[in-house]
């Protein structure tokens, strides 16, 4: 029986198992044998007939966005339209059948857009170059989930589904859980708080299935059998996403709005991190740009020389709650250890000018002016 008839069988069990206290266990095994079968398939194949595969991009810009959506979403049209760079669009599907980058430049920072191909349903299992396509994904900032306005919440869910199969957990933190390896002393558990989903004798079963007889497991927080599954796999990857229109967290953006009432605009509208937009009648487009300006977290900085005006020409990029020190180290490895103190004008500061040090954190469209011993 091969790894997808495995993936299969166990889904379907997981499926018809009834949840309740007498199968958790049961269901946590499941779900742990579940999540090293998807490892495995995911592992790059050694045979030399599979180089050259990929269409990874070279990370360029302060931000990375991708664009994913199932095909003819209007993915193409939009990154032509928000960028300098034309991506083939048509009425069929499948126009797009590499990695187009393009940049936008919003807020003196060049944030770079990637029109990803379409990907269909089963493309965790590698259909329709669907494992090249989620590959470039985990490597962004933002991934933007570009869903047809007409479709309705079909599409949402199995594009959900597809990459929360490969590890991309979508508006979710890092579950709060200390789990360390050891040699030898058996396996230590502990919480800080009351765990309703989780205990230790799950704990156990799972870290077991995963041949982990030695460990350290701390519970901060009441998390479920998944989390403590995606801790122990340890290559989750978690980022906010966006719908067009977006739900909460993740950008999620709907397209082709013209298409639709007016009743069902404003019902997608409200949804948590959505976006309603129209490439073909450029609605909205510029208020999507702002949203996704927040999703991102960045920060500009601008810099002043003594006795000079600040340089509002060129600013300096970073995530939200940078400090002074990642300032210095932007301009000059060697400036934080020549670093005596900075000056700092903005909404970060009680009055301007004051005197800071490098634990100071910056705020957006804040002014510095850095003195060297």
């Amino acid at each position: 029986m091969g790894i997808l008839e495995k993936i299969s069988e166990i889904e379907k069990e997981i499926a018809r198992t009834q949840k309740n206290k007498a199968t958790e266990y049961h269901l946590g095994l499941l779900k742990a044998k579940l999540a090293k079968y998807r490892a495995q398939l995911l592992e790059p194949s050694k045979s030399a007939s599979s180089k050259g595969e990929g269409f990874d991009v070279m990370k360029s810009g302060d931000a990375r966005v991708a664009l994913i959506g199932f095909p003819s979403v209007g993915k193409s049209t939009f990154l032509s339209l928000m960028t300098s760079t034309a991506s083939e669009a048509a009425s069929y599907e499948f126009t797009t059948l590499t990695c187009i980058p393009g940049v936008i430049e919003y807020k003196g920072a060049n944030i770079q857009l990637l029109d990803l191909p379409g990907i269909i349903e089963g493309a965790a299992q590698g259909k329709g170059r669907g494992r090249q396509v989620i590959a470039v994904a985990r490597t962004a900032d933002v991934v933007i989930m570009m869903l047809d306005a007409t479709k309705g919440e079909v599409q949402r869910s199995l594009l959900e589904k597809e990459l929360e199969s490969v590890g991309i957990r979508l508006n979710k933190h890092k579950p709060n859980i200390y789990f360390k390896p050891k040699k030898g002393g058996g396996i230590s558990f502990n919480s800080t708080v009351t765990l309703t989903q989780c205990s230790e004798k799950l704990v156990q079963l799972i870290l077991h299935e995963y041949k982990i007889f030695n460990a350290e497991v701390l519970f901060r927080e009441d998390c479920s059998p998944d989390e403590f599954i995606d801790v122990i796999v340890g290559n989750r990857v978690y980022m906010p996403c966006l719908y067009h229109p977006p739900p909460p967290f993740h950008p999620q953006v709907y397209n082709k709005i013209d298409q639709i009432s007016m009743e069902e605009v404003d019902r997608l509208a409200r949804k948590p991190d959505s976006v309603v937009i129209s490439c073909g009648m450029k609605l909205n487009l510029d208020y999507l740009l702002e949203v996704l300006w927040e999703y991102l977290a960045l920060t500009c900085i601008y810099t002043k020389k003594r006795g000079q005006r600040p340089d509002f020409t060129d600013a300096i990029i970073l995530r939200k709650g940078a400090s002074v020190e990642h300032v210095c180290h932007r301009i000059h490895r060697s400036l934080a250890s020549q670093f005596k103190y900075a000056l700092v004008w903005g909404t970060s500061t009680k009055y301007s000018p004051q005197r800071v040090g490098l634990t100071h954190t910056m705020e957006h469209e804040d002014v510095i002016q850095i003195v060297k011993k």
